[in-house]
């Protein structure tokens, strides 16, 4: 292994870093920030790429720059997982899923704390506030400017639907610049008095799924992994974790990291590294994954039972209204706007920018009200009858070609519990290796008040109601917010860590990334990302104070 500078970052003889975080999305670079600001050398591992305005695709029908598939030679930011019960969306880039998010940034009911395997665990209505806080200050999180025509047709839509009043513009993370100034106008440091990077304001092109390239979105590179690196913390992208072994029973003496290429396959670059603590920050897929792994070695026995249990996907579903023509559904931000149709279901208005129609090769049309297999013929009935009735607009809406101008995707969640398991086995069909599976009870893909209400706007709106063909076809649902498998508990009977994210029956562990969540947030999850991994930092001391400690304690037992 090469030997790295530890001397000059204070870290002990034979110790390359304080902290090595495995993954850089909202959870790593937060933990990353927050040490490296206590004073600890930090690495950070991130099997994604490091994406510029300048290499970033200029829509998603470049698969080889935008779909994570490094097997296949597709060395994007975009990785879609396909299980029994679920199609899972998530980024894998250096920023993590922020380089592809759509920069929305809410607050949850208070009422989920209530819920889940948190529950109880501490004041959270009390406690959480201030971290929230912290979390907008950082991420830059402002209300949504640029209402396009997707969102003012949610708006008319939910008006007469009889939900107009709880109508709202998304509170985002993205630079609007000046009230009444050009758009893409250059800005210096808006958010922390000079000391980040330059900005440009919005031009509301509906690109920031496929990475902004006009220097906009507030990504976590332009704020907490920003300012990580400015102090200090390395980054090593395109790098992946293969290994976690403490260095004794509880990893109280640190713990050895073996990491190797994550884009080749030859000359791997396998190397070992020596750390006194490590953060997973992996997502919740990727957390589960390497630690059902490490359990299954022998690495890190005492993982607990609970890893896997009970994995949320927000109870999502991802439809929506193709209209013939150009509507410029794709002008705007990614997720400008919502409305609430009840208590428990919240959708958003989601676009994507001109040009990018790739997700148009899973959408299909919908089908009213069928879970069972008779949804497949009914598809089929409807598909046969837009086309006897409306041909030529009926054959553009069923190709991709010019999906993101005339679409309105309605992006559904609802706060109501529901959860499937993974398990880590061989699967019948490929028993060379094992990997993840989903298990348990199906999580439906249909949400009847969700697709009632597309229906109606599809009506209105003289459009096609559409849904994701593994939807129709295998009744699977898909998500972009996987959450929960590690998450929290009283001990580790009931979770994989306690409420300040350490591990349980280790130290010097911690999880923070969405498989800490312990119940449905009903909202994006970014933001409560956020805002945990700042409660877990606040109650890791700086680097000076815990040395103190540990000389006063060894003074006292001497």
């Amino acid at each position: 292994m090469a030997k790295t500078n530890a001397d000059s970052r204070g870290v002990a003889d034979g110790f390359d870093y304080d902290y090595m975080v495995i993954g850089s999305g909202f959870g790593g670079s937060v933990s990353a920030h927050r040490l490296t600001q206590k004073g600890y050398s930090v690495a950070v591992m991130e099997a994604g790429k490091r994406w510029t305005a300048e290499n970033l695709p200029t829509s998603n029908w470049k698969i080889w720059r935008w779909l994570w598939r490094p097997l296949l030679g597709l060395r994007g930011f975009f990785n879609v997982r396909w299980f029994r019960h679920v199609m899972i969306l998530q980024g894998n880039a250096v920023g993590g899923g922020s380089i592809t998010y759509a920069n929305t940034l809410l607050v949850p009911k208070e009422s989920v704390w209530r819920e889940g395997s948190w529950a109880g665990l501490q004041d959270w209505e009390a406690e959480m506030p201030r971290h929230y806080s912290t979390a907008r200050k950082m991420l830059g999180v402002t209300e949504n400017r640029i209402l396009g025509p997707a969102d003012l047709a949610l708006k008319d839509v939910a008006e007469e639907w009889g939900c107009g009043d709880t109508f709202y513009r998304t509170q985002v993370g993205v630079f609007f610049g000046d009230e009444g100034a050009e758009p893409g106008a250059r800005y210096d440091d808006p958010y922390f008095d000079g000391e980040g990077p330059d900005r440009n304001s919005c031009i509301g092109c509906g690109g920031c799924m496929v990475g902004c390239r006009h220097n906009a979105k507030n990504s976590l590179d332009k704020n907490y992994l920003y300012f990580a690196e400015k102090q200090g913390a390395e980054v090593f992208a395109e790098t992946k974790v293969v290994d976690v072994r403490p260095l004794n029973d509880d990893g109280s003496d640190g713990y050895e990291i073996t990491t190797v290429s994550s884009t080749r396959f030859l000359r791997r670059n396998r190397r070992r590294w020596k750390v006194k603590s490590v953060v997973f920050a992996a997502s919740s897929l990727g957390t589960q994954e390497l630690l059902f792994k490490m359990r299954d070695r022998g690495r890190l026995p005492h993982i607990s039972p609970q890893l896997g249990k009970r994995v949320r996907t927000n109870a999502e579903s991802l439809i929506g209204v193709r209209r013939p023509g150009d509507p410029q559904m794709d002008k705007g931000i990614a997720i400008g706007s919502g409305v609430y149709l009840d208590e428990h279901t919240h959708i958003e208005a989601t676009r994507y920018s001109r040009g990018s129609d790739a997700m148009g090769l899973l959408v299909t049309a919908m089908t009213r009200g069928h879970s069972s297999w008779t949804r497949i013929p009914v598809w089929l009935g409807t598909i046969v009858k837009l086309i006897l009735t409306r041909p030529r607009e009926g054959l553009q809406m069923l190709l991709p070609f010019g999906l993101a101008r005339q679409t309105i995707i309605f992006l559904c969640m609802q706060t109501l519990d529901g959860y499937i398991d993974m398990v880590y086995r061989r699967q019948w069909w490929w028993p060379f290796r094992k990997q993840l599976q989903s298990h348990g009870q199906r999580i439906p893909a249909y949400i009847p008040e969700a697709s009632a209400f597309a229906q109606f706007a599809a009506e209105k709106l003289g459009g096609m109601a559409g849904s994701l063909l593994p939807e129709v076809l295998f009744n699977i649902p898909a998500t972009a917010h996987c959450m929960g498998g590690a998450s929290m508990g009283r001990n580790r009977d009931e979770g994989v860590i306690d409420y300040r994210n350490q591990v349980f029956g280790y130290r010097n562990m911690y999880i923070c990334d969405g498989s800490m969540l312990g119940a449905n947030l009903g909202v994006n999850p970014s933001l409560t990302i956020t805002a945990l991994t700042e409660h877990a930092m606040s109650y890791i001391p700086n680097k000076a104070e815990q040395a103190d400690g540990q000389v006063s304690a060894s003074r006292a037992a001497a």
